[in-house]
C-alpha cells in the first residue's frame, strides 16, 4: 500500500517542487497540498495522510500550531496510527525547531534536502522511525535547554514520573539522550538492539510520550542529562 503524504508550505515553488519528486516515486502517493497552517488542518482531516511534510514558519497559523492540531484531531478520532509530522525547515536552530520536538513531530528535514534523503526520511517515518541521527537531536535540545531560563516554561516533569523506570529502562533513556543510536547503546549494555528497543518503547508507554524526540527533551528538562554532562 502507498504512503500518503499532505504536503505543506506557503511558498508555491518549494511545494510543487516536492509534490513533483514525490508523485513520481513508487510506493508515495500525495494526498494532498496545502499553503498554509489552517488549510492543512482541513486537508489532513480530509485525506487522513501517513505523513506530513510540514514548514514550520508560515503566515497565520504556523507549522507546529497546525500538527498540534492535526494530532489532536486525529487523536479525537480514534485513528490508528496517527499521522506522522516532519517539519521543514531551514535549521538555524530557532527555538520554532525545539518547540517542534517537544510538541511530538517526529523529525524535521532540510529545505535543501536531497531527493533520495526527502524520500528515504519519508519512508522511514512511515515505518514508525525518526529520520534524524540522535546526536542532531541532542544538539538542538542542548542549544535550547541551556539558553532557557529554570522557570521558562519547560516541562519539568515530577521525578515520581521517572520513577516509574527499571534502572535498565532509565539507563537506555539516558544513553538515548546522549546521543546514543540503538545499536551503540545495545553495545555498550551488551544486550541486543530489539531489547533496546523494547526498553524505548515500554518508557515512551510509561511516560506517555509519542517520539524518541520527546523523550530526549524530558530526559534533559528533568534533569537526567544535563548539558555537557
Amino acid at each position: 500500500m502507498a504512503i500518503r503524504v499532505l504536503v505543506v508550505d506557503d511558498q508555491f515553488l518549494v511545494r510543487a517542487g516536492i509534490v513533483g519528486l514525490l508523485e513520481a516515486a513508487e510506493g508515495i502517493e500525495v494526498a494532498g497540498e496545502a499553503a498554509d497552517g489552517a488549510e492543512a488542518v482541513a486537508e489532513a482531516a480530509r485525506c487522513r495522510p501517513d505523513v506530513v511534510l510540514m514548514d514550520i514558519r508560515m503566515p497565520g497559523v504556523n507549522g507546529i500550531e497546525a500538527m498540534e492540531r492535526i494530532l489532536a484531531s486525529a487523536v479525537e478520532r480514534g485513528d490508528d496510527p496517527v499521522p506522522r509530522v516532519l517539519m521543514l525547515t531551514t535549521f538555524d536552530l530557532d527555538e520554532y525547531v525545539y518547540r517542534a520536538l517537544r510538541a511530538g513531530a517526529a523529525g524535521f528535514l532540510l529545505k535543501d534536502t536531497g531527493p533520495e534523503r526527502l524520500l528515504a526520511a519519508v519512508a522511514a517515518v512511515a515505518g514508525g522511525d525518526t529520520l534524524f541521527a540522535p546526536s542532531v537531536t541532542r544538539r538542538l535540545v542542548e542549544a535550547f535547554t541551556a539558553a532557557r531560563p529554570a522557570d521558562s516554561g519547560a516541562r519539568g516533569a515530577p521525578p515520581a514520573e521517572l520513577a516509574q523506570l527499571t534502572a535498565r529502562e532509565t539507563e537506555v533513556l539516558r544513553l538515548t539522550a546522549r546521543g546514543m543510536s540503538n545499536v551503540e547503546i545495545a553495545e555498550r549494555l551488551f544486550i541486543t538492539e530489539a531489547t533496546v528497543k523494547t526498553h524505548l518503547n515500554r518508557t515512551m508507554a510509561k511516560l506517555d510520550l509519542g517520539s524518541r524526540a520527546q523523550a530526549v527533551v524530558l530526559a534533559y528538562e528533568t534533569g537526567l542529562v544535563t548539558v555537557g554532562g
